[in-house]
């Protein structure tokens, strides 16, 4: 008994020449997906799919698969943030956010924004020229910035 290996048993795409073969028949106009499904030998679901398909994208063929994660702002949002950035260094992710907003259409998440920024390469710097933090640092000892004796020890008798 032959067994089948795992490639054989995985389903495979049907080729962009079939398909074109489907579409074109289909605009032709003789028949109906039904028949066509049963007349070219596939499901009447996948014929549905990618009629479904052409109307939306103008395409006969398929649409490649791109894994992973796709971006929310285009090219065109992506140029305007970077012209942002390239004039005013010191936006913050809110008023990049903002501008996405009003100025592309683009609603993004902060998060989406930190994202879009290390895809371009940009990163948010500390600007050396603010002042020092008014807030102490913790110190290496108890934590405890007060000196080490009571307040009743400090009394003067």
């Amino acid at each position: 008994m032959a067994t089948l290996c795992d490639e054989e048993r995985m389903a495979r795409a049907y080729g962009d020449d079939l398909r074109r073969k489907f579409l074109s028949a289909y605009d032709e106009g003789e028949e109906k997906l039904e028949e066509l499904a049963e007349r070219f030998l596939v499901s009447l679901g996948w014929a549905k799919k990618i009629s479904a398909q052409r109307n939306r994208s103008g395409q006969a063929e398929r649409v490649p698969h791109r894994p992973g994660r796709k971006p929310h702002a285009g090219g065109e949002a992506q140029r305007q943030v970077t012209g942002w950035i390239e004039a005013k260094p010191d936006l913050t992710l809110a008023e990049i956010q903002a501008k996405l907003s009003t100025a592309a259409g683009v609603k993004l998440s902060l998060p989406q924004i930190w994202h879009l920024l290390r895809k371009l390469g940009l990163r948010l710097k500390k600007s050396h020229s603010t002042p020092a933090s008014g807030t102490q640092k913790p110190t290496a000892g108890s934590g405890k910035s007060l000196p080490h004796t009571s307040a009743r020890s400090r009394r003067s008798d």
